[in-house]
């Protein structure tokens, strides 16, 4: 890497990022063909379809899960896994306040209690010590969720879940490809769900997946997807209340031509994820806090999220980041605006027409007003993002943290 300018291009002095980063073509052939020979199909009804079946067969490739259900998206996939467990109203749920509001949707419309824990500092994974804190006789489940790639401490939660018998949720839709000590993400716990959202490494516009090798959950699984119709007997004859969240032979056939490019998809997002994070702890730069990956676990990078020492720095975390953009590197502030329980509907509670009647009966005595995850809280504060995409090169990835660093140096305290 060349040695930062010392003039900010936001102050008219020189990009530190020259090349150019291609615009990615996520789509082409090998979808085209799959959605032409779909076009031919007498139905394109999910169960049985050919498109269906190959994306199962594309996905059990890379996850051998035994039961699969996919889905209309990554949060129907959540919803299914959750109504599956059977839980009882009231039962509570702990799960990281950094994540999207697809991980709770389901909780909440199963009448269950999200319990927010807090985050480590470094993986900004769920953090175990908090987790244990956050247990109540109401605890049921964990739902993990691997953020960016980053795979979580699944030995310490899975201990805590065998311990208080709670059963473990999965949210793997942005860790395609990450592995913990060796083994994909989602085939620890009983439930595993995956996104094929716009904004994930693999994409059919939106789609999930929901899998378990538990033969209790998986014998009815695809039923919790599909007004509880029995597929594989026939007949409409539910037992219970189900939505409808079937997936399409259309989003099928494009999931599995992209599941078909998952390994090189997810290769070059690690290469370029590890390259920049390689070069940044080289530069160590001071208030400069990079993200935590444990040698033996493998990161896939969705995308890189570092911190911000801002006493460090003379600017806010708005400026570093517009003098970054400015050098021409992928960056924005944050992640997400505030910890989910900072949400209006979580400080209201207005969940179901205006209010909670989970609460209004007496069922939960949750107050999300006075939740606190500090560490959560902070990182949403100083953090900054990283784009990471298929289409760098390493010219760019080097040129990035030499942004980085004339960005941090300038600032400097």
């Amino acid at each position: 890497m060349t040695s930062p300018a010392s003039s900010l291009a936001i102050h008219g002095g020189p990009k530190a990022v020259t090349a150019v980063r291609a615009a990615p073509r996520r789509w082409g052939r090998e979808e085209l063909e799959r959605l032409t020979a779909m076009v031919e199909q007498p139905s394109l009804f999910y169960w049985n379809g050919p498109q269906t079946n190959a994306l199962l067969a594309e996905f059990r490739r890379v996850y051998p899960l035994l039961w699969v259900m996919p889905c209309s998206s990554g949060s129907a996939a959540l919803h299914i896994a959750v109504a599956a467990l059977r839980l009882p109203p009231g039962s509570e749920i702990i799960t990281s306040p950094v994540t999207d509001m697809g991980s709770v949707i389901g909780i909440l419309y199963q009448q269950c209690v999200p319990v927010f824990a807090d985050i480590d500092p470094h993986t900004y994974n769920l953090d175990p010590a908090d987790v244990r804190r956050r247990i109540t006789p109401k605890t049921r489940a964990l739902m993990v969720v691997h953020l960016a790639g980053n795979p979580s401490d699944m030995d310490a939660l899975m201990a805590i879940a065998r311990e208080h018998k709670l059963d473990v949720i999965e949210d793997c839709a942005q860790s395609w490809g990450a592995c913990y000590r060796g083994k994909p993400v989602g085939l620890f716990g009983r439930l595993a769900c995956y996104s094929l959202n716009e904004y994930k490494h693999i994409s059919s516009g939106d789609g999930g997946i929901v899998g378990t090798n538990d033969e209790t959950l998986g014998l009815s699984l695809t039923k919790w997807g599909d007004k509880h119709y029995d597929r594989v007997a026939g007949g409409r004859n539910p037992e219970t209340l189900s939505p409808n969240y079937r997936i399409s032979e259309p989003q099928s056939a494009v999931a599995a031509a992209q599941m078909v490019k998952l390994p090189a998809i997810v290769a070059a997002h690690i290469r370029f994820g590890t390259r920049l994070l390689t070069h940044l702890r080289e530069l160590a730069l001071p208030g400069v806090m990079l993200p935590s990956v444990d040698p033996r676990d493998t990161h896939s990078f969705w995308f890189v999220l570092l911190r911000l020492e801002l006493a460090c720095f003379r600017c806010t975390r708005e400026e570093f980041v517009a003098a970054l953009v400015a050098e021409g590197a992928h960056a924005v502030a944050g992640y997400i605006p505030k910890p989910m329980y900072r949400y209006p509907l979580f400080q209201n509670h207005d969940f179901f027409a205006g209010g909670w009647p989970l609460r209004d009966a007496g069922l939960t005595t949750m107050d999300y007003r006075t939740v606190s995850c500090p560490v959560a809280e902070a990182m949403l504060v100083d953090g900054v993002s990283l784009s990471i995409s298929p289409t760098m090169s390493d010219e760019f990835v080097d040129q990035t943290a030499t942004a980085l660093a004339k960005v941090a140096r300038h600032f400097a305290a």
